[in-house]
């Protein structure tokens, strides 16, 4: 490996730089990866997360004087990339600094030659305010060759300067970042090395979405949920969530002008909570009706939004009817409509979660209100599209999740009955008709 580096390195440095300020005529931004905003660390579901005392000793305090390596997967790359970072849930402006974009080799290193400066309005840091967001200016992505990028992680390293304050995140990531420790500074943010990053962490902060250039053609699709879209039980660093595995599937049929992107939060509702405060932060994050502004609307080059939400609402966080969901639903589908003309909207029925070990579902007057939402979901012509991952992951003997689906693929324990294992999530992509989830513009 180390061999094959150096011979990387040694190509990169005969490639001219790109300088490339804006998309060309023919091209625009497609947003290609995103990591939902979901509320103040430590407020979500983290999935194998190791302890992060020593990285965020008070989490009030958030960040001190330290970096980050958060590594990610575009659906989709192109010459030029921008970054959104988040301080929706922060109480104090946060100021990020020494921010760079690269190319994973292993762990928290660089493929060496890969690292690229990103700036902000020509400057090197921003100072993003409590419930703003920013982007980056274009960043050239000229790495090669070009399928090694296509195949690879990206990795944006960036430090925080001074304290942060409560930090936005989204706890469920399933994929491994690093960490400096805690008044470390600015130096191991840009540089190929992964000697000053001791820490690791199965989640994303401030990031929360990256653009490409694109060709014309080119669009996301929004996979909007909760935790079974956010791949709870999935395989850690497996890219095997169902989005993902539909994005491959696009890929190979289509080419890679498809970007399927992860919108899920591990225990959103459609309707629930009422409110939503960094200080009163809910475990699940901002209801579905209240996040799609940011988590829909936010978003560069929507082609599709695929609807997978109501489980939460049902069970006993929720408490909801059946009704009440489908209303929120209309709603959601109704203000998606009204924004983004032309956008084809799928709709994707309930998993089963009878029997469930999660204490927050598996009663039997949940299945009924599933049953019930489910039908509604396939009936009311409400949605351009249904997907009925019902119909994959339900055992019609018991009306429990399929035995084969329910085996947890991260922490190897006997799953929860509610959440699909990597074989239960390889099987709901696989059940999609592609044609049913192709934009129509």
């Amino acid at each position: 490996m180390l061999g094959f580096a150096r011979l990387l390195a040694a190509a990169l440095l005969l490639v001219p730089s790109v300088a490339l300020a804006q998309p060309a005529a023919a091209d625009h931004w497609v947003t290609t990866w995103t990591g939902a905003a979901q509320g103040p660390y430590p407020s979500g579901y983290a999935s194998a997360q190791p302890k992060l005392d020593l990285a965020f000793p008070h989490p009030a305090q958030g960040a001190h004087d330290q970096s980050f390596r958060l590594i990610l997967r575009p659906g989709l790359w192109g010459p030029a990339a921008r970054l959104r970072f988040s301080n929706a849930y922060g109480t104090q402006p946060v100021t990020l600094d020494a921010v760079h974009v690269g190319l994973q080799m292993s762990g928290a290193a660089l493929l060496p030659a890969t690292s690229r400066v990103v700036t902000f309005d020509g400057r090197p840091s921003v100072t993003i305010p409590p419930g703003q967001t920013a982007w980056s200016d274009p960043v050239a992505i000229d790495f090669v060759p070009a399928a090694l990028v296509e195949s690879g992680r990206m990795a944006v390293s960036f430090h925080v300067v001074g304290d942060s304050g409560p930090m936005t995140w989204h706890a469920k990531a399933l994929t491994t970042s690093y960490l400096t420790p805690p008044g470390a500074g600015a130096a191991a943010a840009g540089e190929d090395s992964e000697l000053g990053f001791p820490f690791t962490t199965t989640s994303w902060y401030f990031l929360d979405a990256v653009d490409m250039v694109a060709p014309d053609d080119a669009r996301a699709i929004v996979a909007f949920g909760d935790s079974i879209t956010d791949g709870t039980a999935s395989t850690l660093n497996g890219d095997d969530r169902w989005p993902d595995v539909l994005g491959r599937r696009l890929t190979a049929a289509y080419g890679p002008r498809l970007a399927v992107v992860n919108e899920g939060i591990g225990g959103n509702q459609v309707v629930g909570p009422a409110t939503y405060t960094p200080d009163h932060p809910f475990a699940g994050g901002p209801a579905a009706l209240q996040r799609i502004d940011h988590d829909i609307f936010g978003l560069s080059g929507v082609g599709t939004v695929i609807v997978l939400e109501g489980i939460n609402d049902l069970g006993k966080a929720g408490n909801a009817a059946p009704e009440a969901v489908e209303e929120g639903l209309r709603q959601l589908v109704a203000r998606v409509r009204a924004r983004l003309p032309g956008v084809r909207v799928v709709g994707a029925t309930l998993t089963p979660a009878l029997g469930s070990s999660n204490p927050a579902h598996g009663s039997a007057e949940e299945e009924t209100k599933r049953q019930a939402l489910d039908a509604f979901i396939r009936t009311s012509g409400l949605f351009d599209a249904v997907l009925d991952f019902d119909a994959v992951t339900r055992d019609p003997a018991t009306g429990q999740m399929r035995t084969e689906f329910v085996p947890e693929s991260t922490l190897g324990g006997p799953g929860d009955k509610l959440h699909p294992n990597r074989a239960g999530y390889q099987a709901m992509a696989a059940s999609i008709p592609l044609a049913d989830v192709l934009p129509a513009r």
